[in-house]
């Protein structure tokens, strides 16, 4: 059946803002210039100024921000990075793309994110030399950076964040990609801050680090056909580029939505009694203001995979934001070092459930989800659980 409450529904951005964006593309095509030139330049002044680094690098991909960052801190054969297996694949196989091993810690079971203590333990037991750490901002949640930073700086190593999921997260004026040595954006069509197709971009106030980015993006060029080194092809194009700066004046309206409907399902989820007391079947995600922009709004579900399948039926888009750790991906395993256990990334990846949240959710819409959660519950399905 068609879902009348979609998992995401990006028709609905495209009415606040499709106008603006088809202006800027047509002043691209105007101008006949759609790899790197003008409006990456000023798309990139924007975003560090938005984002509080003096230097943001477009590239192809968030990926691809990820494996030129890590590169640019000599990431290679015989080093490992710590990170999280709760993630997406993009955070693992950018350092296994260079050689290098994921040095795998567990999660906090509140956030999600790095688990600082965990992380700890698996320096104490790391069998490869550790260069750096790359927590994740999953979901749209600052990591720890506070206690994760400590940690990095007690066993001299640098961060790169993974902040695809989390552009305008912050803690007081500082902003996700702005705590570590770099951070890495993703621009994917789904994120909060969204372009037509790929693109992402590394953050970065280490201005050698942001030379070594801009190389490598073209081919390791230092001049018109010397290159000194390898490199990639991956440059953000100047399509990409202005429908993003033609949304980015709307991001912060967009999250601190994001925050409103998030908080309008906690309030509905609780009033339901389905959350919030001892028993419940559902756990949610735990507000932390700004630090908080909601990429995602995932909760712990009992019955989990039959909840998501009764939603599908009564028309409510969901996912299932990871059903597989990282440690256990078959591209990935050999390479996985897994000195201490990561039980809680196994149990949330059995037990999370992502709902619809976007900024033009309605009120209407969210009580369409929670009537039919509540439902399920009450109902048949769920006697088994």
């Amino acid at each position: 059946m068609s879902l009348t409450v979609p998992f995401l529904d990006l028709r609905a951005q495209d009415r606040t803002v499709g106008a603006a964006v088809r202006a800027a593309i047509a002043e691209v095509l105007a101008t006949q210039q759609f790899v790197l030139g003008p409006h990456v330049a000023r798309f990139e002044a924007a975003m560090a100024a938005y984002c509080g680094v003096p230097h943001a690098i477009g590239v192809g991909s968030g990926t691809d921000a990820l494996v030129l960052a890590l590169a640019a801190l000599g990431v290679g054969p015989g080093t490992a990075v710590l990170t999280t297996p709760f993630s997406f694949f993009a955070t693992a196989s950018a350092i296994v793309r260079l050689g290098a091993r994921p040095l795998f810690a567990d999660i906090d079971p509140r956030t999600f994110t790095l688990d600082p203590a965990s992380a700890e333990a698996a320096l104490a037991h790391a069998p490869l030399p550790v260069v750096g750490m790359l927590p994740v901002h999953l979901f749209g949640r600052l990591a720890a950076m506070d206690r994760l930073g400590a940690l990095a700086a007690r066993h001299g190593l640098w961060i790169v964040e993974d902040a695809a999921q989390a552009v305008g997260a912050r803690v007081g004026d500082r902003r996700a990609g702005a705590w570590g040595r770099a951070g890495c954006l993703s621009f994917y069509p789904t994120k909060n801050l969204g372009g037509l197709g790929d693109g992402g971009m590394v953050l970065t106030a280490d201005a050698a680090l942001a030379a070594r980015v801009r190389r490598d993006r073209h081919h390791g060029q230092v001049s018109p056909y010397e290159h000194a080194a390898v490199g990639l092809c991956s440059r953000l194009d100047a399509l990409q580029a202005a429908a993003l700066g033609a949304k980015l004046p709307h991001l912060e309206r967009w999250n601190a939505r994001r925050r409103e409907v998030a908080g309008r399902y906690a309030a509905a989820f609780a009033a339901a009694g389905l959350a919030g007391t001892p028993g419940a079947p559902l756990v949610l995600p735990e507000p932390a203001g700004e630090a908080h922009v909601f990429h995602q709004y995932v909760v712990r579900a009992r019955g989990r995979d039959a909840l998501a399948a009764h939603l599908a039926h009564r028309g409510v888009g969901t996912q299932v934001y990871y059903p597989t750790p990282l440690h256990r991906q078959p591209a990935l395993a050999a390479a996985a070092l897994t000195p201490v256990p990561l039980l809680e990334a196994e149990r949330a990846a059995a037990e999370v459930l992502a709902l619809p949240i976007y900024p033009e959710l309605t009120a209407a819409q969210v009580t369409q989800v929670v009537e039919a959660v509540a439902d399920f519950y009450r109902g048949r399905a769920a006697a088994a659980l």
